[in-house]
């Protein structure tokens, strides 16, 4: 962890109307914390900057792809200017041009059983699972579980149209969403008890054309990612600090 023993005046004025709601020490406590982020799409992209612009101090950012033009319409890394770089570095450069005191940790890789020995969990204060492979996905939680790492997964948000259909439950009193239930059937073979997860309760569109491929907008997986960014904010004020934040 980060040990934050000054306040630069900068990081102080950058994050003075966050500071009105968390108080100085609970932004110094944010600056010491990191958070890793599996997956820069859609969702993990705008998870990963929602929770850079709350003031956290360190982050990790994995992903083993490059930007591309058929990102443009939901991914918040993607632009033209970023068509072609790596995912990870894409992101870390927008990060620092928020926050220059920012640590990033670039992992330009996917996470899957052949890369897990590579990541010591145990060094994380949350991890924000937004990645679409289901053994990864499935083995990632399971890792956070035995490391005793809080975890907040992304379930399906492709051919979803209504941001408000998105709710967080434990993954074991999900509905509608076929990720969450192959999700769900995998992790209680593995015998882990509970998991917190953003999950629609909308049914996915049929789509009109391209078939074999998923539909996305720009609204419902940016939603999703803001969402699992508040819930790692909160959790880490709430339960491990003195800042009193509202309960569900």
């Amino acid at each position: 962890m980060y040990e934050v023993s000054e306040v630069s005046d900068g990081r102080k004025r950058r994050f003075a109307r966050t500071e009105l709601l968390f108080g100085e020490e609970g932004m110094r406590y944010l600056a010491s914390r990191r958070v890793a982020v599996f997956g820069l799409g859609g969702v993990g992209g705008h998870a990963a900057e929602a929770v850079v612009r709350s003031g956290i101090g360190s982050i990790d950012l994995v992903d083993g792809d490059i930007v591309d033009r058929s990102n443009l319409n939901r991914q918040i890394i993607a632009l033209e200017s970023t068509v072609g770089q790596p995912k990870v570095e894409a992101a870390a450069s927008r990060f620092l041009d928020i926050n220059p005191d920012l640590a990033v940790f670039r992992h330009n890789l996917f996470f899957s059983g052949e890369t897990a020995e590579s990541f010591d969990f145990s060094q994380y204060d949350y991890i924000i699972d937004a990645i679409d492979d289901i053994p990864a996905k499935v083995l990632m939680i399971r890792r956070a579980y035995e490391a005793g790492v809080p975890i907040v997964s992304s379930m399906g948000t492709g051919n979803k149209l209504d941001p408000l259909k998105l709710e967080v439950a434990d993954i074991f009193e999900t509905s509608v969403c076929p990720l969450a239930k192959t999700v769900r059937k995998a992790l209680r073979k593995e015998g882990v008890p509970h998991l917190k997860v953003v999950y629609s309760r909308e049914e996915p569109k049929k789509m009109q054309t391209g078939r074999g491929n998923v539909g996305s907008v720009s609204f419902v997986p940016a939603a999703a990612g803001l969402i699992l960014a508040g819930e790692v904010i909160r959790d880490l004020l709430r339960k491990n600090f003195f800042v009193q934040m509202p309960e569900k």
